[in-house]
């Protein structure tokens, strides 16, 4: 019988931070319009609600800017009002 060489391995595992390992933790993002000092969402708040719409005049997901799933409902619920009453516009540049 021949005996088989062990493989040695080609990739170094590196550290605990390598770029390619998953971490145990998970980070954890906070709703910016949730908490104490936090933004009404209204469709009079202009200059809220446009930090929530792209240049294009999209609604931006909520992956993007980190709103929580009430929040973001109630964000683009109140976009659209602004939009139905023409504070804001349908379609960007």
């Amino acid at each position: 019988m021949m005996k088989r060489k062990k493989d040695k391995k080609k990739f170094n595992k590196g550290g605990a931070n390598s770029l390619f390992n998953k971490s145990n933790q998970r980070q954890t993002k906070s709703c910016p319009l949730s908490g104490k000092n936090a933004p009404e969402i209204n469709y009079k708040n202009l200059k809220l609600l446009k930090k929530y719409v792209s240049d294009t005049a999209k609604i931006l997901p909520s992956r993007i800017t980190n709103v929580s799933l009430g929040k973001q409902r109630a964000l683009s619920k109140e976009i659209k009002k602004a939009r139905v009453l023409a504070l804001m516009p349908y379609v960007g540049n």
